[in-house]
């Protein structure tokens, strides 16, 4: 007889065993909530390959770019940002490495676009003759280095387009996002 009050009390739950596994049920289910919560709250706008640009990022950038630029669009800027994932990812392959990734894409656009221009001296002398009256009078020789980078730049702006095209063939970039809600 003893044995089975001893059995029937261990298998009765204690009120106070119910009471906190129901708290620690509560809890797990609050936590889980919260977590998924925060996981979907961010919606992706656009996919690059394997890395997604959220929304909130695509937000951030434009609220800044708005700053210096006030009439680009929010297509311009997620343009802009898949660009920025298309060069970041290439320059891993050269494992460039540098403090920020602003630096990384200056350097990777340095050594592999940069590098490969060159300008023959009668072109920068064609362009002060077509373009003379810019300089307000002043000689080829005060205006050279000038004109010289100008037309650097500017080649340099059609050879980075040109790779960035050659990128966005290769890579798999689907966009997601209705822009229509970050306009102003």
């Amino acid at each position: 007889m003893k044995k089975r009050r001893f059995q029937e009390h261990i298998i009765q739950p204690n009120g106070i065993f119910i009471f906190f596994a129901g708290l620690f049920l509560s809890f797990v289910v609050l936590i889980v909530s919260v977590c998924k919560a925060e996981t979907i709250s961010d919606r992706v706008a656009a996919f690059v390959d394997d890395e997604a640009i959220t929304n909130s990022e695509l937000q951030e950038q434009y609220g800044k770019t708005l700053q210096i630029i006030p009439d680009i669009t929010v297509e311009e800027v997620l343009d802009t940002m898949i660009n920025r994932v298309l060069i970041l990812r290439e320059a891993k392959k050269y494992r460039l490495e540098e403090p920020s990734d602003e630096e990384v894409i200056k350097e990777y656009i340095d050594l592999k676009i940069r590098v490969f221009i060159r300008l023959p001296e009668t072109e920068i002398e064609k362009y002060y003759q077509e373009n003379s009256g810019m300089f307000s009078g002043k000689g080829y020789d005060d205006v050279r280095d000038d004109i010289e980078q100008y037309l650097t730049e500017k080649e340099l702006n059609a050879r980075l387009k040109e790779t960035l095209r050659e990128f966005r063939k290769t890579a798999y970039i689907k966009i997601l996002s209705n822009t229509e809600q970050f306009k102003r």
